[in-house]
């Protein structure tokens, strides 16, 4: 299991010092949809200038135009490059292509996904590296979960990693550990603390205890 820090309501410039104080307690730093729409792919580059050894994450979620877009990512220093599930199957398949061209990985990212089984299991045989169960901001204000449907991901899919995104935090990470996914994104759950260090320290030695059960 590893951990992913979501950078969303950041700078540049902020960016870079959240990174510094957690980057002993993460392995993968996601450069967020919002960052990216303010700062443009520079976010990525910068940021990976400055952690070459961490894994950067470029959140893009890509509907259309996938080969063009997984390349431009993956030029600016991203390792994973997201896609909508949404996009299309021929949108899926050009961006699995051109990332392994690229030497990169593929995230898919299941946000407002109805069929979630039939979906997983379509992404799946496309190739897809990580398939991300995703409760976005909106829906998490409405009290909901992404258990069921994590669970339901991890009981079809065969070849592609599980992830999960979406308010989670300390308190519920024990929860979240139970389902054993292979990647556990975390943003305001450390990025709202004071003690962002402290908090990303105790989040990620659960994460590597629960790894090991």
């Amino acid at each position: 299991m590893k951990l992913q820090l979501a950078l969303d309501l950041v700078n540049i410039p902020q960016a870079i010092e959240l990174v510094r104080e957690v980057e002993q307690h993460i392995d993968i730093v996601e450069i967020g949809t919002p960052v990216i729409n303010m700062e443009g792919l520079k976010a990525v580059s910068e940021v990976k200038a400055a952690f070459p050894n961490l894994t950067v994450l470029a959140d893009v979620k890509i509907m259309d135009a996938a080969g063009y877009e997984v390349a431009n990512a993956s030029a600016a220093g991203a390792d994973i490059v997201t896609i909508l599930a949404q996009a299309e199957d021929a949108s899926i398949k050009g961006a699995v292509e051109e990332a392994k061209k690229q030497g990169k990985e593929i995230l898919v990212d299941m946000i407002a996904v109805k069929d979630i089984k039939t979906r997983a299991i379509e992404l799946d045989a496309l190739g897809a590296d990580y398939i991300c169960v995703h409760t976005g901001y909106d829906l998490q204000a409405e009290g909901k979960d992404s258990f069921a449907d994590l669970r339901t991901i991890k009981s079809v899919v065969k070849n592609s990693k599980v992830a999960i995104a979406g308010g989670i935090k300390l308190e519920t990470l024990a929860e979240v550990i139970k389902e054993q996914p292979d990647l556990i994104v975390v943003g305001g759950g450390i990025t709202s603390k004071d003690d962002k260090k402290a908090e990303a320290e105790k989040i990620y030695s659960m994460i590597q205890e629960g790894a090991a059960v």
